[in-house]
C-alpha cells in the first residue's frame, strides 16, 4: 500500500498540473459553445443552428437529439455544467481502461490516459467524445460479447448523439451480427424520430442544411483535423483532394474490412474506433479519443506493437504537432502536421485483431 501510494501520489500531481495547463489554454471552448447555443434555442426561441459563439464562426453541430439531451444547460449554471461534465468524462475514461485493462495498472493507466491529449483536450475543451466512447464501448464489450439482447442500442444512442459512432453500425453487418445492427439502427432512428417529434423545426434545419454545411466546423486544412481528408487538405493538391481523399478511405476500408472480419470484439473497437478518426471529413484532435482501445490493445501485444503503442502516445500527448499549427513552420510539415494521421494509419494495419501474447503474424 505504502509503495502504491508513492506512485501514484505524484503521479496524480503532475495529471492534475497537465489538466489545468490544458484548461487554461482551452477555456472550456467548446462547452460554451454548446451552453450558448442550448440556452438561445430553449431560453431565447431561436433556431439552435443560427447560434454562433461571438467572434466565432462556431455552432452547434450535432443533432436535435443532442440538444434535447443537453437541455438541463438551459435551466443549470454554468460552473455546475462542467462540473458534471468533467466527472463524467473522467468516470467514462476510467471505465473504459478498467474493461480494457488488467486491474493492477487501473491507478496508473487511469492517470496516463487522463494526460492523453485527446482526452485531455475533450476535458478542457468540454466534449462529448468519451461519453460516446463509453457507450460504444459498454455495448461491444457487454452486450455483443455476451449475446444480450439488447446489443446494439448503446451503439445506436451514440450515432443518434453524434454520427461518427454510425461506423460501428457498419462493424456490426460487416461481421454479420445482424441482430444487434438492426438494434442499432432501430435505436438510433427511434431516438432521431423522438426528437423530430419534439423539435420538428431543428431536425427539418439540421438533416437538410446545417449537416450539410462544411463551414460550421472549421477549416479543414486546420493541424488540428487529423483524418485523412485534413491530411488531403494540407497538401498542395486542391484541383483532385477529393479524389485523392476518396482513394485514400477506400484503401483504409479495405484493410479495416479485412482486418477486422477476423477481429474479436475488442479488436473489433479497437480498429472500428482507429477507421472513424480517419475516414472521418473532420476529426480534431480530441476526436481521437477512439484511438485509445487500439493504443491499449496494442500494449497487450508482443514487442512491435508494444513500441508503436509507446511512440504513438508520447508522441500524441506531447503537443508536438503544435509546433506546425502556425507559420513560419518547421521543416518536414508533410511529417510533422499529420502524426497522428500516420500513428493511426499504422494502428489500422498492425493494432492485434484478437488477443494473443506476440504480434508476429498479424491477421
Amino acid at each position: 500500500m505504502t509503495k502504491r501510494v508513492l506512485v501514484m501520489t505524484p503521479l496524480v500531481a503532475v495529471t492534475l498540473v497537465v489538466l489545468w495547463l490544458s484548461e487554461e489554454r482551452n477555456t472550456w471552448f467548446d462547452a460554451r459553445v454548446y451552453y450558448g447555443a442550448i440556452n438561445y434555442w430553449f431560453d431565447d426561441g431561436g433556431m439552435v443552428y443560427d447560434f454562433l459563439r461571438l467572434n466565432s464562426p462556431y455552432g452547434f453541430t450535432y443533432p436535435p437529439f443532442a440538444g434535447l439531451l443537453m437541455s438541463p444547460m438551459a435551466v443549470l449554471p454554468f460552473p455546475v455544467v462542467l462540473v458534471l461534465t468533467t466527472v463524467a468524462t473522467v468516470v467514462a475514461t476510467a471505465l473504459v481502461v478498467r474493461w480494457l485493462l488488467p486491474k493492477k495498472h487501473f491507478g496508473v493507466a487511469v492517470c496516463l490516459a487522463l494526460c492523453f491529449e485527446p482526452v485531455r483536450e475533450t476535458i478542457t475543451l468540454g466534449q462529448v467524445n468519451m461519453l460516446l466512447l463509453v457507450l460504444v464501448a459498454a455495448d461491444l464489450l457487454f452486450g455483443l460479447s455476451q449475446g444480450r439482447r439488447w446489443a446494439g442500442v448503446g451503439i445506436g444512442l451514440a450515432t443518434a448523439i453524434k454520427l461518427t459512432p454510425g461506423v460501428f453500425i457498419v462493424y456490426l453487418l460487416v461481421t454479420r451480427r445482424w441482430r444487434a445492427a438492426f438494434t442499432a439502427m432501430g435505436t438510433a432512428t427511434a431516438a432521431t424520430l423522438v426528437a423530430a417529434a419534439i423539435f420538428p423545426g431543428q431536425s427539418r434545419e439540421f438533416w437538410t442544411s446545417a449537416l450539410w454545411d462544411t463551414d460550421r466546423v472549421g477549416d479543414l486544412s486546420y493541424v488540428s483535423n487529423q483524418s485523412l481528408r485534413g491530411f488531403v487538405a494540407r497538401l498542395p493538391f486542391d484541383g483532385v483532394a477529393t479524389y485523392l481523399w476518396m482513394v485514400l478511405i477506400v484503401i483504409a476500408l479495405a484493410v479495416w474490412v479485412w482486418r477486422v472480419r477476423r477481429a474479436d470484439v475488442v479488436g473489433g473497437l479497437a480498429l472500428t474506433g482507429v477507421l472513424s478518426c480517419l475516414i472521418s471529413p473532420v476529426s480534431w484532435v480530441h476526436h481521437c479519443v477512439w484511438l485509445l482501445p487500439a493504443l491499449i490493445r496494442c500494449l497487450a501485444g508482443g514487442p512491435r506493437v508494444k513500441t508503436l503503442a509507446v511512440a504513438a502516445y508520447l508522441v500524441m500527448t506531447s503537443r508536438l504537432l503544435w509546433l506546425w499549427e502556425n507559420p513560419p513552420r518547421p521543416p518536414v510539415e508533410l511529417i510533422g502536421s499529420n502524426l497522428y494521421v500516420y500513428f493511426s494509419a499504422a494502428l489500422l494495419l498492425w493494432t492485434p485483431a484478437v488477443h494473443r501474447e506476440d504480434d508476429r503474424s498479424p491477421s
